[in-house]
């Protein structure tokens, strides 16, 4: 389903990454939604939101947001457009092409551009989506990657629906624990 940007504040979950790295084709790996997936950059022109659904039939939205360029946070591509719906989401998921050479420069520059735009972004409960598992430079890339960061990665390979059972169970751990000191912050100021 297209959106209109104001929609966007719904959303729990949001993917960011660079164009190509198989944000859309994650989102219809976890959700109904069908956005529309290419093998060029740019596919995505507006942003998506998909549901995922649980057994216990609590639902979380995930938007599915444009590709971010070097340089978004002054502006360049559609940079502030999305940019100011990452601070209304509750998760970020940094979707990270490994098929590509040294993938966690991605890392690196979408946290630079977060933090560029607004203090503190980068710092909103998040994970690394290690997508394209099924090729084979991304397995030696992954060796890598885990080495050079600090917060959890989730190897996957959205394209064939791969490891995505073990994202959707870390996506719902970190939602209910946001949601339990929303909770608890909420009883604090009473």
């Amino acid at each position: 389903m297209v959106i209109n940007k104001c929609n966007l504040m719904q959303s729990n979950l949001l993917k960011v990454g660079f164009p190509n790295a198989g944000k859309s084709t994650l989102l219809r790996a976890v959700s109904r939604a069908r956005p529309r997936v290419a093998s060029y950059p740019f596919t995505t022109r507006n942003p998506h939101v998909g549901v995922i659904e649980y057994e216990d039939y609590e639902q979380l939205s995930v938007a599915d947001i444009p590709g971010l360029i070097r340089g978004a946070h002054l502006n360049r591509g559609l940079g502030y457009s999305f940019l100011k719906h990452i601070e209304r989401c509750e998760c970020l998921l940094f979707v990270i092409d490994l098929s590509l050479d040294e993938p966690w420069t991605q890392f690196t520059d979408l946290r630079y551009e977060l933090e560029q735009y607004q203090k503190g972004l980068s710092e909103l409960p998040h994970a690394i989506v290690a997508n394209k598992m099924d090729l084979h430079k991304s397995k030696e890339n992954l060796e890598q990657l885990l080495e050079r960061v600090d917060i959890p990665v989730l190897p996957v390979s959205a394209k064939y629906r791969e490891n995505v059972e073990p994202l959707l169970l870390f996506v719902r751990k970190v939602y209910d624990e946001v949601r339990l000191k929303k909770i608890a912050s909420k009883d604090v100021n009473r």
